[in-house]
């Protein structure tokens, strides 16, 4: 009981966190005539359209980056560390916040959309905070926390994908990256350790599925669990191949998730 116990100072999260929001709230007000970046290569004809979201989306991205960086260089444990491991769910969950803000009329969804956000975004730069000290009493439920919240928000990631119609070629590299990035963040919370190549292994995978199940005609939610499954299922295990269980004990969690997740999304189709 007498390990540290740190907190980020309420002057940093709090207009950190406002300041995200309010960036979204403000784009709410803005005209940008939309542009399309096209690219004609041989048989395949590229269109991109970029609008006042999409300029958007990757200032906050670039905001809650950086705003992460400045909150936890308060820390006394950090010193001259890199922190970008604790980038990326903050990143994430500001970029995913986002979305439904961007398409729900304003109204009361919306206004509960937006501080639930908030909420959730502030849980997550303080378990970041807490999860860089390995001695803090709390580090374990602050990196069990992330977990979670990590593959909750994949799960988001991907029903909205799948509400936007994305083309094939669109959506892909999308939720690949995202799988990639989750079990990445993942294993280094649990093995403090960056595991690249089962991180893009996992993101390989989870890309060919999704690819399987594009045309399938499906509900957003299924296709969402169907994939989520995979994804934390090979985590899962290769992290605790990783921590030296054998196959068959390694086998038990994921194979649970997977029947579960899976049952669920069948019954969602």
């Amino acid at each position: 009981m007498d390990r540290p116990r740190y907190l980020p100072q309420p002057d940093r999260l709090s207009p950190l966190a406002a300041s995200i929001l309010l960036a979204y709230a403000i784009s709410r007000f803005i005209e940008l005539e939309p542009r399309t970046l096209a690219l004609q290569l041989p048989g395949f004809y590229l269109a991109i359209q970029i609008n006042v979201y999409t300029v958007v989306s990757f200032l906050v991205i670039g905001l809650t980056a950086a705003g992460a960086d400045w909150l936890l260089r308060d820390h006394p444990a950090i010193g001259q560390h890199s922190t970008i491991e604790h980038w990326l769910l903050p990143a994430l969950t500001s970029w995913v916040i986002g979305q439904p803000l961007f398409s729900l009329p304003i109204g009361p969804l919306w206004w509960a959309g937006f501080v639930l956000g908030g909420v959730l975004l502030m849980l997550v730069l303080v378990a970041e905070y807490i999860a860089v000290d390995a001695d803090d009493v709390r580090q374990p439920a602050a990196a069990a926390a992330l977990t979670a919240v990590s593959f909750a928000l994949y799960l988001a990631l991907l029903v909205e994908l799948r509400v936007e119609d994305l083309r094939l070629f669109q959506i892909i590299p999308l939720l690949a990256f995202g799988a990639g990035l989750i079990s990445l963040r993942t294993f280094h919370l649990r093995l403090r350790i960056w595991a690249f190549v089962e991180a893009g292994l996992i993101a390989f995978l989870v890309g060919q599925i999704g690819a399987a199940l594009y045309y399938w005609r499906i509900s957003p939610a299924a296709y969402g669990l169907l994939l989520l499954g995979p994804a934390y299922g090979l985590t899962s295990l290769m992290g605790s191949l990783a921590d030296g269980e054998s196959w068959r004990q390694a086998l038990v969690e994921p194979a649970l998730v997977l029947v579960v997740v899976w049952g669920t999304a069948l019954w969602l189709r």
